[in-house]
């Protein structure tokens, strides 16, 4: 559904000099500079014959270092550590590895569009369970408990979220980690948004939760954090027989991940020069989630909760009276704004679009103030 909704936004662009798009999930900021200069130092220097399947052990090693500073807990970087081709990747081994056929996954709804996919790839079942705008698109336990059965494995994590911009706060996650310990599963943590997180909030993992740790798989990626999308560089970090599962898994799929890339990923995680830029991207980030957010709910029909970490602004549009992909379709035909209809999340999302704000603060306005002549528009017409 997405896929079709972006290629619809190509072929506008194309006749058009006035696109502006809010549907790109990726930072607009290149990799920090000495990330990048470490890429190119290990191409010039040969460093580009295969690496061992599960990864550079310098890379794990740097891996197990920043683990121990972010959650407080050791990671050895030998047998709880594997080096993915990004955080996707991760979540396709990841679930490769610990279904069987028929197996079950919760997933949200909303969810990022692939999250619901990696289980059924994997010979699994996903079962969404709402996200509701009233508890901050933060799963409750009733509803989990209403969804669980003999065949679930995991649920799975995002936060911070994609597409709502949530961050799950303690008391919710104890809660989280206390049903999935009742009902002995694992609980799949996507957290490849961490660092990008608003207001002085802190970032809570499954991982810090005593007694977590053996039943918490950690999928990240430096693709938002450190702005390397292109580069497909990820990590899992969880119990050993399963990343041990998962590095077969691996060798037998893609052999082993870029080492040029590989030895950037190194640099990323300690490079001194690396905390700057990326204080940088957060900060700005955070300032244009501070205009989405007043400007959206400025608009009459319109409203939006307001996003406590990555890139995103999960918008109410039930005050309209339209639906996501009506919405979203005329707004980009008529008034040249891509955005992505909640539907592209899950099936309970008809009343929602998402906005990227991963793009200047100039589009951010302009492309909100045609949001907001759009909606006068159609509320005059009906």
């Amino acid at each position: 559904m997405i896929r079709l909704f972006l290629e619809e936004q190509e072929r506008i662009a194309k006749t058009c000099d006035d696109m502006i798009s809010f549907t790109v999930g990726e930072p607009d900021f290149i990799a920090p500079p000495n990330v990048a200069l470490a890429c190119i130092r290990a191409i010039a220097e040969g460093k580009t014959k295969y690496a061992p399947n599960a990864g550079l052990s310098e890379l794990k090693e740097a891996v197990s270092q920043k683990m121990e500073q972010i959650y407080g807990k050791h990671y050895d970087a030998s047998t709880e550590i594997v080096i993915t081709n990004s955080g996707m990747d991760g979540l396709r081994l990841t679930f490769a590895a610990i279904l069987d056929e028929g197996d079950e996954v919760i997933v949200g709804d909303p969810a990022w569009s692939n999250h619901p996919n990696h289980p059924v790839l994997a010979g699994g079942k996903s079962v969404r369970v709402p996200l509701r705008e009233e508890n901050n698109f933060t799963y409750r336990i009733e509803d989990l408990e209403a969804a669980v059965t003999d065949k679930t494995r995991a649920v799975l994590l995002n936060s911070p979220n994609n597409p709502t911009g949530a961050v799950i706060q303690y008391e919710d996650l104890l809660a989280l980690c206390d049903f999935v310990t009742r009902h002995d599963l694992y609980l799949v943590s996507d957290e490849v948004y961490y660092n990008i997180i608003f207001d002085g909030m802190k970032f809570w993992s499954p991982a810090m939760i005593d007694g977590m740790k053996d039943r918490t798989i950690i999928i990240q990626s430096f693709s938002k954090t450190y702005a390397m999308t292109g580069w497909r560089l990820g990590y899992v970090a969880g119990p050993a027989d399963l990343i041990e599962a998962i590095g077969k898994i691996n060798e037998n799929s893609c052999s082993c991940v870029n080492t040029a890339v590989q030895w950037a990923g190194i640099e990323a995680l300690s490079g001194e020069q690396t905390q700057p830029y990326l204080d940088m991207m957060v900060a700005s980030f955070q300032e244009r989630r501070d205009v989405v957010y007043q400007m959206i709910n400025e608009i009459p029909g319109l409203s939006c909760v307001k996003p406590q970490g990555a890139f995103y602004a999960f918008v109410n549009i039930a005050g309209t009276g339209m639906k996501a992909a009506d919405f979203a379709t005329k707004l980009l035909r008529n008034y040249h704004v891509g955005l992505v209809p909640g539907t592209g999340f899950g099936p309970d999302c008809e009343n929602y679009v998402r906005i990227s704000y991963a793009t200047s603060m100039e589009n951010i306005c302009e492309g909100i103030r045609r949001i907001g002549r759009f909606v006068a528009d159609e509320t005059a017409k009906s």
